[in-house]
């Protein structure tokens, strides 16, 4: 008779379940990825385009949006011809357009190529991708700006919504290159980037999924930028005159897709392997996030967040570090309960039980996730709870712990007598529980 396994933990198990929810959310989805040309002529865009490969059979519809500048350049310092960069953006004259095209050109077949791979015992085996690409995008010319004429640049007009959508029916991966073509049959030179934003907003894309060569957007202490909102990249543009021309064009674009409508933009380092997958199938992504609302908020709870509730606070109860509180209880106290919510889920909580009549109110149930612990959450959840106290009239506070009294007391509060307490809360202490009080004027 064989025995049955151990409970090992298994992270690959762990991982595969937890990711199980984004699986389902991204199926049928619309994501616009955008690259630059540096990763295709790096060594690892094999592995990129094997994870490209693997979100389509996962029923994500994509378009690709690639850029091409060190093809370009390749091309132009073996033909010897020189062009000017104005405010990160190339002045493309007749030599240099037809550089453009060949290396927008190379790329695209480099792109298409590798989707068409199945070799045996690779990860691409048995797939058949097909790929489409084709003149999406109408543009016109920049013109002259600042005394300077920027020729063959020019940027987007329209895209063609309805014929990237007929190639995503097809279940084919759209290859959008940048370039644009005008009525008169010319061809301009486009920022990859804002093609991208460009097609998102067009076919109305849940994601705009930008992989750039830089870290990714990080604060003053070059700490990476989880989530940020349009107004504050607006301030972050504004304020860091030095970022990179390809990290600010992204940012751009990002934030005129957010402001039309596309409702996540990623930006991510490619450099990192497995960047696509780390981003799109974990709750904290390895990137940045642009949301037009916040991705992570703090909020009053309602009545359908019990069951997140419950999550945050059975483990601690199980240990006796909180009261045990029944999902009936729970739904009648809901009210009272502040929850820090980061992408649907609660990762934080706290409850306040006012005693208008002493001015007084409880703090209880503080929980912070697991996963979330180590960060500043704790104190954002305190600060928040101090002042919605004081909104209500109340000038202070009062908690009884067994096992957090130091935390609490490295942020002010003070051991206290249970006489101190409301009267109706004396009433109702747990001497078996024998918990200890402290307070904290706000």
């Amino acid at each position: 008779m064989t025995k049955p396994t151990n409970n090992v933990p298994d992270s690959f198990v762990d991982w595969f379940r937890d990711s199980s929810p984004y699986i389902h959310a991204h199926r049928g989805r619309t994501f616009i990825i955008s690259f630059g040309g540096e990763a295709v002529v790096d060594a690892g865009f094999a592995n990129l385009i094997h994870d490209i490969a693997l979100l389509h059979g996962l029923g994500i519809r994509l378009v690709l949006v690639h850029g091409a500048r060190p093809q370009i350049e390749e091309r132009l310092k073996t033909r010897g011809v020189k062009t000017a960069y104005v405010e990160g953006l190339r002045v493309t004259d007749n030599a240099a357009l037809t550089c453009v095209k060949e290396a927008a050109g190379s790329v695209r077949v480099e792109i298409e190529a590798l989707l068409s791979m199945g070799l045996a015992n690779s990860p691409m085996a048995g797939v058949r991708i097909r790929a489409a690409s084709g003149n999406f995008v109408t543009a016109k010319p920049i013109g002259v700006r600042n005394g300077i004429d920027y020729c063959h640049t020019g940027e987007v007009r329209r895209v063609d919504a309805t014929g990237l959508e007929q190639r995503l029916q097809a279940g084919a991966i759209a290859i959008v290159p940048p370039l644009g073509y005008s009525p008169t049959g010319e061809v301009f030179n486009l920022s990859s980037a804002d093609v991208a934003a460009s097609v998102a907003v067009a076919l109305g894309a849940e994601k705009l999924i930008s992989l750039v060569e830089a870290k990714g957007v990080t604060d003053s202490r070059n700490q990476l930028i989880t989530n940020i909102v349009p107004k504050q990249v607006d301030a972050l543009l504004q304020r860091r005159k030095k970022l990179p021309d390809d990290l600010r064009h992204h940012l751009e674009a990002a934030v005129y897709a957010c402001r039309s409508g596309v409702k996540r933009i990623h930006i991510v380092n490619r450099k990192r392997d497995g960047a696509l997958l780390k981003e799109l199938f974990t709750r904290d992504g390895i990137g940045t996030l642009i949301t037009a609302e916040p991705y992570e908020e703090t909020r009053t709870a309602r009545i359908d967040d019990v069951g997140g509730l419950l999550e945050l606070i059975e483990p601690l109860e199980k240990t006796g570090v909180l009261v045990r509180r029944s999902r009936e209880l729970l739904e009648t106290e809901i009210d009272g309960f502040t929850l820090m919510e980061r992408d649907g889920m609660a990762i934080a909580c706290a409850a306040l039980f006012p005693y208008p009549k002493e001015a007084m109110a409880e703090l209880a149930c503080v929980v912070v996730h697991p996963d979330y612990r180590g960060s500043d959450r704790g104190d954002r959840l305190l600060a928040y709870m101090e002042r919605k106290a004081q909104q209500n009239g109340i000038d202070k506070l009062f908690i009884l712990t067994t096992q957090a009294a130091h935390w609490f007391r490295e942020r002010g509060f003070v051991q206290a007598d249970l006489r101190n307490l409301p009267m109706r809360k004396q009433a109702l202490y747990n001497y078996r529980r024998n918990a200890k009080v402290f307070m904290k004027k706000i």
